[in-house]
């Protein structure tokens, strides 16, 4: 293990974009975000959650497939996707919750057909992952297996009041401690077996660290599907679709063309499962009120998604849905409403 100080972390940004793009969360307008690094910028490692997820770094909130341009009856179709040979991208500060998020990502756009456009951003980033030390009341990533402590990626990081900790895990984590090797000390154990410790004390406390999950199995789909607790708890929904559009795990997309002075662009941009035009095709709609919608998005992720993979959920328990939703629907509701007296 390697340790940085934390006064030289500026230094160690502008180490890494010498060579490597550089995402990382910003502070911008009032609001943390992942952003492309540069000097002057204010970095926010100490920020738990950012608004949205590093996820856009993957699969962008709006992405341009092809153009075509058409002259007669000749028809041209243009390759517009990202190319990762141009150059490779560092993700830095990704906290366990959002990594595990990824995995679920790469379950949906890796399999077969695999989606190339995806494909191409995942395999040019070196993800750099920071372990949580002060976790909020709306975490409950533990309830899904997820250690905040200990995240994957291909380098853990851990941060405290003098130091940035460094532990390459990958082939991609060794070559990019290669290019920040020369700033860095051996040494760091302790202090990150210490704040593990003090962290997971924490998460035990935390109001949902004790969420029971086990209702939520495959042989209980018609059971749950049919709970009339549904309508009850979709009455307040406003189909905003703030949820889906913070979520880290969120897949769904809408694909359009667009018309210009030189042609056509596809492009395609992130949708949401809780508006009333989603998927709507020219027969109409099969979830045509909020409450068929709202139990759409849940069951997907604690029934349909996981007894597809694994029992591998399409929740991470990062809490931003808590955070956000401005009538206080959420997934936690949710659990705890149709989970049974375990939850209460």
């Amino acid at each position: 293990m390697l340790k940085i100080a934390k006064e030289r972390l500026n230094e160690l940004y502008a180490k890494i974009a010498e060579s490597m793009g550089l995402f990382i969360p910003i502070k911008k307008a009032g609001e943390v975000n992942y952003h492309v690094w540069g000097e002057g910028k204010e970095v926010s490692l100490e920020t738990l959650k950012t608004v949205k997820s590093p996820k856009n770094a993957f699969f962008p909130a709006s992405e341009n497939l092809m153009k075509f341009k058409t002259e007669g009856k000749n028809l041209e179709i243009i390759d517009v996707r990202w190319d990762k040979s141009e150059k490779p991208f560092v993700i830095f500060g990704v906290k366990a919750c959002d990594y595990k998020a990824i995995e679920v990502l790469d379950k949906v756009f890796l399999a077969d057909p695999v989606d190339t456009y995806y494909q191409s951003r995942r395999e040019a980033f070196t993800i750099v992952t920071l372990a949580c030390s002060k976790p909020e009341e709306s975490c409950f990533c533990n309830a899904f297996g997820v250690d905040a402590t200990a995240p994957k990626g291909d380098v853990t990081t851990w941060l405290d009041e003098k130091y940035l900790y460094w532990q390459p895990n990958t082939e991609k984590g060794e070559a990019l401690t290669q290019i920040v090797a020369d700033m860095a000390e051996q040494g760091g154990e302790a202090e990150v077996a210490a704040q593990q410790a003090a962290t997971q004390a924490i998460m035990e406390k935390l109001p949902f660290a004790s969420l029971d999950l086990s209702r939520f199995q495959p042989e209980n789909l018609n059971e749950l599907f049919d709970d009339p607790a549904w309508e009850e708890m979709s009455e307040a929904c406003l189909g905003c679709g703030t949820c889906t559009f913070v979520c880290p795990t969120c897949q769904c997309f809408d694909i359009r063309d667009f018309k210009t002075h030189e042609g056509v662009i596809r492009y395609r941009c992130w949708d949401s499962c809780m508006y009333s035009d989603f998927t709507l095709m020219a027969h109409g709609n099969s979830r045509t009120t909020q409450m068929q919608r709202f139990r759409q998005r849940f069951m997907h992720k604690l029934v349909y998604y996981p007894s597809q993979n694994d029992g591998l959920y399409s929740c991470v328990g990062c809490g931003r849905c808590v955070n956000k939703c401005p009538q206080r629907l959420n997934i936690v509701k949710v659990i705890k409403t149709l989970g049974g007296k375990d939850n209460d």
